[in-house]
């Protein structure tokens, strides 16, 4: 239920920021939001205190935080949906990349790939999606032997020696001798 929540508000902001013509503005206040929630652990614990009265949370939201958001967080706290408040910024963020082009990569190799591999990389997946832009983010992890792994949304490109080794293994396991 919760997620359903998430969608509905996130939608519901990204299409009025979209109406407005103030996409990028929104986007900002909510990346502003989400820092501010990750880096200060009491935000999370006022909105969530039992006897924090609502009223005291919008009168808070409203001083802290710009105009942007604010009508959302104090709708969904008046909604009681204030647990969701993080993952619908998340969702609207998704959004409005997805909105502007621009992809988010997540490339894991087993070396540190030098400039000039990840340059290549970004191009190749320019050349190959329908993206204008893209956010990279790189991870080395040695056991994958070799090769490289790329995730975009749920798509995932795995050429790792890893994968290979293990997919040669399970075909010789299928293999009878007779």
């Amino acid at each position: 239920m919760a997620k359903l929540a998430a969608t509905k508000y996130s939608e519901a902001i990204f299409e009025l920021a979209v109406q407005e013509g103030r996409v990028d503005e929104f986007y900002n206040e909510a990346e502003v939001i989400l820092k501010e929630c990750s880096e200060n652990d009491e935000i999370s614990k006022l909105l969530n205190h039992p006897k924090v009265s609502k009223e005291d949370k919008e009168h808070f939201i409203e001083d802290t935080f710009g105009k942007e958001m604010t009508g959302l967080l104090v709708l969904m706290i008046a909604k009681d949906r204030h647990k969701d408040i993080v993952e619908t910024l998340n969702m609207f963020m998704a959004k409005v990349l997805e909105y502007k082009k621009i992809g988010t990569a997540y490339v894991k190799t087993a070396v540190p790939l030098s400039e000039e591999q990840k340059e290549k990389v970004l191009k190749r997946l320019l050349a190959t999606t329908d993206y204008k832009e893209f956010r990279m983010n790189y991870s080395v992890e040695p056991e994958l032997l070799g090769g490289m792994i790329i995730r975009i949304n749920d798509r995932v490109v795995d050429s790792s020696i890893k994968t290979k080794l293990d997919k040669l293994a399970g075909d010789l396991k299928k293999i009878q001798l007779s």
